[in-house]
Parts: C-alpha cells; sequence; structure tokens
C-alpha cells in the first residue's frame, strides 16, 4: 500500500554548471515545479458547487397587515355642511365623529331619552318625587311627572347630564353652571315605552330655578316697541325680545324647557310649567299671570309657549 510519505521527493538541488558556478532556474513554463497563481484560482473556483437556478431558496417575505384605505372624493358643487330637518343640526357630511353624533342627538329629539326601572329605584323615596300621575294626553295617552334636585349625582344625575347636553345642543344654549345647578329643580314628563320592558321615555323637560328679579315684556307692534305711559324709552333686547331694563322681584325661572319632536302640541309642556309653578316653592304656588314666573332668552317656540301660557304676563331673565 502507497502512501504519500512513500513518494519519491523530487531532488530540490539546483543543477551546477561544469565549471562550479550554479546555474540559474530554467524561465520554461513546462518545467515549473509550482502552478501560477491565476490558474489555481480558476481551477478552484470551477471545482466549487454552484447551485442551478430552480434550486435556489428565497426567504419568505414578512407578511404586512395592509392597512384599509377610505377614498375620498372632492363635490365642489355641493356643500359639505348638512342641515338635518328633523333635528335641525348641522354637521360634516362624511365626518365619522359628527354622523354619530347626529345619529345620537336626532333620536333622542324626535323620540326622548329612557328612563330605566334603576334610575327609579335608585332615587324613589329619596330624591325622586312623583308629582302628577295618569296625566291624559291629546293622543290618548298617559304619562306621569316626576321632580328631583338638579344637582343630584349618581345614575340620575348622569342621565339628567346626557339630557341637558342634548336640550342645550338643541336650544343653542351654554351648559347649566354649578351654582345655577344648585338652586335648580329637573321636571320630567315620562310616558311608557311600548314592550315587555316596561321602561319609560322622556319626552319632556323643564328646568325650574331660584331667581331674585326679572323684567317686563314690552308689547310690540309693526313698528317696534310701543311707547306708554308704564314703560320707558329706554328698552333692553333679550334674545329678539324687548324688556323693561328695570328689575322686578320674581321667585321662580324657567332655564330650561324641552319636548321631543314626535310628542309636541300634546299638551307636555303645559303640564310641565303648571307642576313646576305649584311645586317648586313648598307651600307657595306661583301664578304666571300675575308675573311670578319668569323665561330665560326663550327661542320663537318658546316665546310662543311663554305668552300663550302666562297670557303676556310672563317676564325675562338673564342667566348668570
Amino acid at each position: 500500500m502507497r502512501t504519500y510519505s512513500s513518494r519519491p521527493r523530487k531532488s530540490q538541488t539546483t543543477p551546477r554548471s561544469s565549471s562550479g558556478i550554479p546555474e540559474p532556474p530554467s524561465s520554461d513554463p513546462s518545467t515549473s515545479a509550482k502552478r501560477p497563481l491565476e490558474d489555481s484560482e480558476a481551477n478552484r473556483t470551477s471545482k466549487r458547487a454552484r447551485p442551478s437556478p430552480g434550486t435556489t431558496k428565497s426567504k419568505p417575505a414578512a407578511k404586512r397587515k395592509q392597512k384599509s384605505l377610505t377614498q375620498l372624493h372632492f363635490c365642489v358643487d355641493q356643500p359639505i355642511i348638512r342641515r338635518c330637518p328633523l333635528c335641525d343640526l348641522r354637521y360634516t357630511k362624511g365626518a365619522t365623529e359628527d354622523v354619530a353624533l347626529h345619529k345620537v342627538h336626532c333620536a333622542r329629539v324626535q323620540k326622548g331619552m329612557e328612563w330605566s326601572k334603576e334610575e327609579e329605584r335608585e332615587g324613589y323615596g329619596t330624591s325622586i318625587t312623583e308629582v302628577r300621575s295618569r296625566i291624559k294626553l291629546g293622543n290618548g295617552r298617559t304619562g306621569r311627572i316626576i321632580s328631583f334636585p338638579a344637582d343630584v349625582g349618581g345614575k340620575i344625575g348622569c342621565k339628567l347630564s346626557s339630557l341637558l347636553q342634548t336640550v342645550n345642543v338643541c336650544l343653542s344654549a351654554p351648559p347649566l353652571s354649578k351654582p345655577t345647578l344648585q338652586t335648580s329643580k329637573a321636571y320630567l314628563f315620562l310616558i311608557p315605552q311600548d314592550g315587555p320592558a316596561k321602561s319609560e321615555s322622556i319626552v319632556g323637560c323643564v328646568i325650574a330655578q331660584r331667581i331674585e328679579t326679572a323684567m317686563d315684556v314690552i308689547s310690540l307692534d309693526s313698528s317696534g316697541p310701543r311707547e306708554t305711559e308704564e314703560s320707558p324709552k329706554r328698552t333692553v333686547e333679550v334674545a329678539g325680545v324687548f324688556c323693561n331694563p328695570q328689575q322686578l322681584p320674581t321667585p321662580m325661572g324657567i332655564s330650561r324647557m324641552f319636548v321631543s319632536s314626535k310628542h309636541r302640541r300634546q299638551g307636555i309642556a303645559r303640564a310641565l310649567l303648571n307642576a313646576a309653578a305649584e311645586t317648586f316653592i313648598l307651600g307657595c304656588h306661583l301664578d304666571p299671570r300675575q308675573s311670578q314666573i319668569a323665561f330665560s332668552q326663550p327661542t320663537g317656540d318658546g316665546n310662543k309657549v311663554m305668552q300663550d301660557w302666562g297670557g303676556g304676563r310672563i317676564r325675562i331673565y338673564e342667566e348668570d
């Protein structure tokens, strides 16, 4: 058996000439003992295994979740601000938050809000007082009126806060301040809901406030405020109503009044105002026709109710 060590080694001795002087190595490539560097590198490269194109392995691409995109369209010939004919709210068409706000607000303006048994049990006998029951409306349905302090907490306070938010948006009115709520009572008109749940709906609301003074309303004609001996030449305009600037003692004011659109012209507003006039001050029945009640900056519809209910003797006061 031959091994590499048994191979004969080539003589590394340098040939000498006859004169004894060593001869230089031969420049002939065929006689060179070592291969050129270029040939060695080429042979090594050729001997390396080259993978075929079909066997090339590629790393799997990372899967990225593509976000859902929303296509926007610009219509320059149509306004993006829309006014709802049912709730009179203006909102931006296509804006998610505005559309959601309008949906909730429009449902409350038309149908009112739910009054569940949980709110009833929480305040029954403590903060809630049933003022009137079995009130017959113009459409044949019956309802009832409850009252409680406007600064009440808990579930009742959250319900009233949501209701007042809807009322303020509908009337374009600012929120009531904390001192105002502390001297106010809330009157709600409830009717039974259709269904087996036996819940009720809040279809009307009046906020009565303890006030000190208010101003008389000056009757108008086609030319403006009518000048009489009882009304001075100087007048004050409050929410489109001309008033005598003299402050007169007035015990009660109505800061908010609201009835859902589907339950109007059924006597709900009048029933709420009568309940507030009779029970706001314990043991004292207030008469609107004797200028003992005032309204706070009424709207057009509120002014009609004020004039009809009070016979033109309702006063006006400004909120703090």
